[in-house]
């Protein structure tokens, strides 16, 4: 014991040396140092202070309790620039400073309540532009608005003409619609690889919040740049990148009830000319259903090589594991399904980017998706219904009452599963690799072209390997970007996609801005903008699509080829869509407030659906042909008009304070289909004078789950040490289906009419974190504050009141000096 208590002696001897030695180096080693404070004089905690020599940041630090910072200078004699910035203030570039051995100089600062900022967005154009630069409409989110959030598409709710609507709870299969498209009608991009599945499918209940940095929505279609499944919307995801000279350290830990749990940690920084972020979190949680577990297990990788002051190589991953249970509809059977979804999903990509000349600009990227997926269904579910004769037919739910937004009520046992055997697997697997290449030359600095090639290779099946499809794509851009006298802006392009599936379809697009006031001298109004564009969209089949459609049901035939030939019959088609919108950007308040107004009219034409033998006779399809169709095929025959306004507010009320709020009214409605439904609408004998559509909406309905009036609200608050932000997400009734076809007896007395089925809801959603020093943080967020009970698909209850809270460890970055 005597010689462990001399040894620690020693060491404590050898650490106090250590530390004046430090302290004595850093004693004679020139700094410079100051306050930062905001106009009313007041200091400005966590002020991000840089210092620059030419050009390029030497170190860094951030402001402490009293707004003051010190950076030390590595050689004096030299010349620096300090760039400070804050949320919520201007960034300040100060004057070259030139300090000598003698006195550290001393650089107050003073920042000026910043504008609302015009980011620079690339999704509408694929050049670098600012928003007060495009004609079509684009929303821009920061890493700011993703913090304490667990699911990306949480934070997608607040853009105005976006819909989102998840199956029930943390981790049900979620949709995302763009004015009035379906869910498969969005191209979503991660650091510029497409996350969809063939025929446009994503699903953002797998995508986390994890290390992403920021999103930009367009809400119209951009075929022209990115093909296939740009029918409605773009949905970009970029991942954080390393940024401090010295490396930063991330560790998160967070609980909260219904057994989440939820762990992260993060490691970035940038030695040289590399960069590196690398981010694991992996999240759990039984939600308040049972048989509803769910886990995901997210990595993001961002490494970044400057090889060249005008090139560079990034590579970026981001793969997901994810396991939850699908309880089902519980509120229309009573009982929760013995089933669970399996997802592993990896995306990848190589960057090659190169400034060839000061005019001259190339991009080569290589991308490669991997999808995979099992839904198993391990037991049969509910209660056995046998025929007089002693077989087998099914199983019922229990006994239920349920009751419509629209103030329907039935009551009575919904027929759940099928008699056959268990388990069922259900695999699905998916193979992307492309190659894109793009060129942007500018002429003047008043116009630009732009020239893109993309191929991609792309393999799956679904269900079975045996229904397995492979198809190989090419698309072309051709696309001029300019500015007419500094107020006129215009972009006008087309794609052209050769698709090996349908062939080939050209996707023009143009949009338009004018600022029409730049300056009106008055407090309130500012700049003022009208914007208009157009566009056309297409979307691939999915895979299920092309294996039922007519043409490969009478390929399969023997006498499919002849009757192939002899009628003209062609291969299913891409959906397509056609879209103009218009509108006015109205700034206020010096910038420091905005108000937009879009009105926006979408036709989506060439939907694919499942129609019976009937429905095949109706469209036209010979009935030589339609007779080999014993249940039905699909087809290229559906279409709705979506049209509508949106209403965007944002407001930098002071320094601390910021606000924004939306709304969208959408006229949707169904044009054409030839469904079952459609053609033959099922009648309950309760409501005998009422014709519902049990799968699909009937002809001048609207579309399920499609809400005619939809809002949001944000008000974020920064202090100090602390931030708040308090979000709400408004919806209205919806049309839908309880989907029960038959009762007990056989009968659809569980049917309940389609029209505003799903109710309104109203949820409230508050998070707040306190930063006790700068390598602790603790924070909390809630969910549903009200505890409001509702549904975004009828029947899958949306989790009740929930909260979470953990602490955030932060070791080195710009906190950590090496001298």
């Amino acid at each position: 014991m005597p010689y462990f208590w001399r040894q620690l002696k020693g060491i404590w001897l050898y650490l106090a040396c250590f530390v004046w030695a430090i302290g004595a180096s850093a004693a004679n080693t020139p700094s410079i140092q100051g306050t930062v404070t905001d106009p009313s004089g007041a200091v400005v905690i966590d002020a991000k202070v840089e210092l620059l020599q030419n050009g390029i940041v030497v170190t860094s630090s951030t402001t402490n309790a009293e707004g003051r910072y010190e950076l030390a200078l590595p050689r004096s004699g030299d010349s620096y620039q300090l760039r400070v910035s804050a949320p919520a203030f201007q960034e300040f570039l100060t004057a070259p400073i030139h300090p000598d051995n003698q006195v550290s100089p001393i650089e107050d600062v003073k920042l000026k309540l910043d504008t609302l900022a015009q980011q620079v967005t690339i999704t509408a154009t694929g050049t670098p532009t600012t928003q007060a630069q495009l004609g079509a409409a684009v929303t821009v989110l920061t890493q700011s608005d993703f913090s304490h959030t667990r699911d990306a598409q949480e934070v997608l709710r607040l853009v105005p003409g976006v819909q989102v609507t998840q199956t029930g709870q943390a981790g049900g299969t979620t949709a995302l619609s763009i004015r009035g498209g379906n869910g498969d009608a969005n191209k979503v991009l991660i650091d510029g690889i497409p996350v969809n599945d063939i025929g446009g499918a994503v699903q953002f209940a797998t995508i986390a919040s994890t290390g992403i940095a920021k999103a930009e929505i367009l809400r119209g279609p951009n075929s022209a740049l990115y093909g296939s499944d740009a029918l409605a919307g773009v949905v970009s995801l970029t991942s954080v990148r390393g940024t401090t000279p010295s490396p930063q350290l991330t560790y998160l830990v967070e609980g909260g009830n219904f057994g989440t749990y939820h762990q992260e940690g993060t490691l970035g920084g940038t030695w040289k000319r590399f960069d590196y972020f690398s981010d694991y979190s992996r999240f759990d949680t039984s939600n308040d259903i049972p048989r509803n577990q769910f886990h995901n297990g997210t990595f993001v990788g961002n490494f970044g090589w400057n090889i060249t002051p005008n090139s560079s190589l990034r590579a970026t991953i981001h793969h997901e594991q994810v396991a939850s249970g699908q309880p089902n509809a519980v509120e229309l059977y009573g009982i929760p399904d013995d089933t669970e979804q399996k997802n592993e999903d990896a995306y990848i990509g190589v960057t090659y980017d190169n400034q060839t000349t000061d005019r001259w600009h190339n991009l080569l990227r290589y991308g490669a998706i991997r999808l995979r997926s099992q839904f198993t269904d391990f037991a049969p579910t509910g209660i056995p219904q046998y025929d007089p004769s002693g077989d087998l037919l099914g199983y019922l739910g229990t006994p239920i009452t349920i009751r419509g937004a629209n103030g329907y009520t039935v009551s009575g046992q919904a027929f759940y599963q099928f008699a056959e055997a268990y388990p069922n697997f259900f695999p699905t697997s998916t193979d992307r690799d492309f190659v894109y290449a793009q060129s942007s030359y500018t002429f003047s600095p008043h116009l630009i072209g732009l020239f893109g090639f993309n191929y991609e290779d792309e393999r799956g099946y679904s269900d079975t390997p045996d229904g397995s499809v492979e198809r190989g794509n090419y698309s072309y851009t051709l696309q001029l970007q300019g500015a007419l006298w500094d107020r006129l802006y215009y972009t006008i392009g087309s794609g052209i996609e050769k698709n090996e599936l349908f062939g080939v379809v050209p996707t023009p697009r143009a949009s338009i801005a004018w600022d029409l006031f730049q300056s009106t001298g008055s407090r309130f109004l500012g700049h003022t903008k009208l914007r208009a564009s157009f566009g056309k969209g297409i979307k691939e089949p999915n895979i299920v699509d092309q294996t039922t459609s007519l043409f490969a049901l009478l390929a399969s035939l023997p006498n499919g080829p002849q009757l192939i030939s002899q009628y003209g019959i062609r291969d299913i088609g891409a959906e397509n869509s056609r879209t103009y919108d218009g509108g006015v950007d109205q700034e206020l308040f010096h910038g420091r407030g905005r108000v937009s107004i879009t009105y926006f009219h979408n036709e989506f034409t060439n939907g694919i659906e499942y129609i019976p033998q009937q429905g095949l006779i109706d469209l036209g399809v010979p009935p030589a042909v339609a007779d080999q169709a014993l249940f039905g095929a699909s087809v290229n025959s559906q279409a709705f008009r979506a049209q509508g306004l949106e209403t965007e507010i944002e407001n930098q009320i002071t320094s601390h304070l910021f606000a924004r709020g939306g709304y969208t009214y959408l006229d949707a409605v169904v044009h054409r289909s030839f469904s079952s439904d459609a053609i033959g609408p099922t009648f309950n004998p309760n409501f005998p004078s009422v014709p519902i559509g049990v799968d699909t909406p009937l002809v001048g309905a609207r579309p399920f789950r499609q809400a005619p009036h939809s809002g949001y609200f944000g008000l974020a608050y920064s202090r100090s040490r602390f931030t708040a932000q308090l979000t709400g997400t408004l919806v209205s009734r919806r049309d839908d289906s309880d989907f029960l076809f038959a009762d007990a007896n056989g009968l659809p007395t569980l049917l309940l009419p389609n029209r505003n089925l799903d109710g309104a809801y109203q949820r409230l959603d508050l998070s707040a974190s306190y930063r006790v020093n700068r390598s602790l943080s603790v924070f909390s967020s809630f969910q549903n504050l009200l505890n409001e009970h509702y549904s975004e698909a009828f029947g899958f209850p949306s989790l009740p009141f929930t909260f979470r809270s953990g602490m955030q460890f932060t070791l080195g970055g710009e906190s950590w000096k090496l001298r």
